[in-house]
């Protein structure tokens, strides 16, 4: 990498999170998403090296195409939810429920707990709780609905 490209790529750790949106905003024409800081500049820093070096061959870009259909069937509703409201596949959700650690694992097409998979956060929180919850608004993520 040229010295720019790695001052700039460098650089993204130290300026604060408005700017960072800037350069968002800047580098992709279009608002930043509402992910946390680490994804702003991870793709950030991708998004530099693409427009200094060019982006992926066209055979790369077409096989992680067909893997990705691989992953979720090339069902577009399961592609969409997971990008529009659904943490980050790999996310581990922790909760305190009265003194107990209480730890979920966002998977691709569910949640899992104390190794079990579940659809929905509610039905963890309730698992948890004994009675019915707003799952995201437990584990303090707001509600489904304002997510989406």
């Amino acid at each position: 990498m040229t010295e720019t490209v790695v001052a700039r790529v460098a650089a993204l750790k130290t300026i604060t999170t408005a700017e960072l949106k800037q350069m968002w905003r800047d580098l992709f024409n279009q608002e930043p998403p509402p992910f946390n800081r680490r994804f702003l500049e991870t793709r950030l820093a991708y998004r530099i090296q693409e427009l200094a070096y060019g982006g992926l061959k066209r055979e790369t870009a077409k096989r992680l195409a067909q893997l990705g259909e691989q992953l979720d069937g090339g069902k577009q509703d399961v592609r969409r939810r997971r990008l529009d409201n659904r943490p980050i596949a790999g996310t581990r959700l922790i909760r305190e429920w009265q003194g107990t650690s209480c730890e979920v694992l966002v998977c691709v097409d569910h949640f899992a707990y104390n190794g079990r998979p579940y659809k929905s956060l509610s039905s963890i929180a309730r698992a948890i709780t004994g009675t019915n919850r707003n799952g995201w608004a437990f584990f303090g993520l707001g509600s489904a609905r304002s997510a989406a």
